[in-house]
């Protein structure tokens, strides 16, 4: 496999870790359920929330193409990701509760009414549209120090990694809580979604100081 093509399908696998260990309806309703109904729901709830976030991943990277030719462009996709890594981030460190459920998500449930694990975890994620949102901001950043290349097939592996990071931390999630049988409080819940928010704070912090060396650098005159 060329290189470039690695580097997206491990950008898009490690970026799809982290991004579902924060303290979410997903979550909370492995670590809810998985001790009375089993590894396997809870792994089939995972799946169907990837699935969903794959979906989101995609739309979220299929416009980016051609748009990062100047320095301007770069530097606003990242500063705008910059600004959404540090709300999240200061957002989950700075949690008080678990939050079990997503008010759009609830209703969309409520009105689709699935009836198997899998469909549960897809629908969750289908009715919290903030998912596209941060897909959007992060991939654009991804592009902008070409780490994922905008051609269809490095974003097609970054989409699969992302959907094989999440996918992993759920089977994980559910190995521990439905298999091992470990107690999950809702103050390690927070303690968990803390540490996410440190690290997205950890790499806001990079790519903050990416976009100074950036802007600090003069632009090469053209001819």
């Amino acid at each position: 496999m060329d290189l470039g093509f690695l580097q997206a399908y491990l950008t898009g696998l490690i970026a799809g870790f982290l991004v579902s260990i924060p303290v979410g309806p997903i979550n909370a309703t492995i670590i809810n359920e998985g001790p009375s109904k089993g590894f396997k729901w809870c792994v089939l709830i995972g799946l169907g929330s990837v699935s969903m976030e794959a979906i989101y991943c995609f739309l979220g990277i299929a416009g980016f193409s051609d748009i990062f030719t100047s320095r301007f462009a770069k530097a606003a996709f990242q500063l705008t990701s910059f600004v959404l890594l540090v709300v999240l981030g200061t957002r989950y460190l700075m949690t008080k509760e678990v939050k079990k459920e997503n008010k759009a998500a609830k209703k969309i449930e409520e009105k689709l009414d699935p009836h198997t694990a899998y469909m549960t975890g897809f629908v969750r994620v289908l009715g919290n549209p903030g998912v596209l949102l941060i897909w959007t901001a992060l991939t654009a950043t991804f592009i902008a120090h070409e780490w994922v290349q905008p051609n269809w097939t490095s974003k097609g592996l970054f989409v699969l990694g992302v959907a094989f990071g999440g996918f992993s931390w759920f089977t994980l999630l559910s190995y521990l809580i439905s298999v091992l049988h470990r107690h999950m409080t809702d103050t390690k819940l927070m303690w968990m979604s803390r540490i996410s928010g440190a690290g997205l704070l950890a790499a806001a912090t990079v790519i903050g100081f990416k976009l100074v060396v950036m802007l600090a650098q003069k632009p090469v005159a053209d001819g």
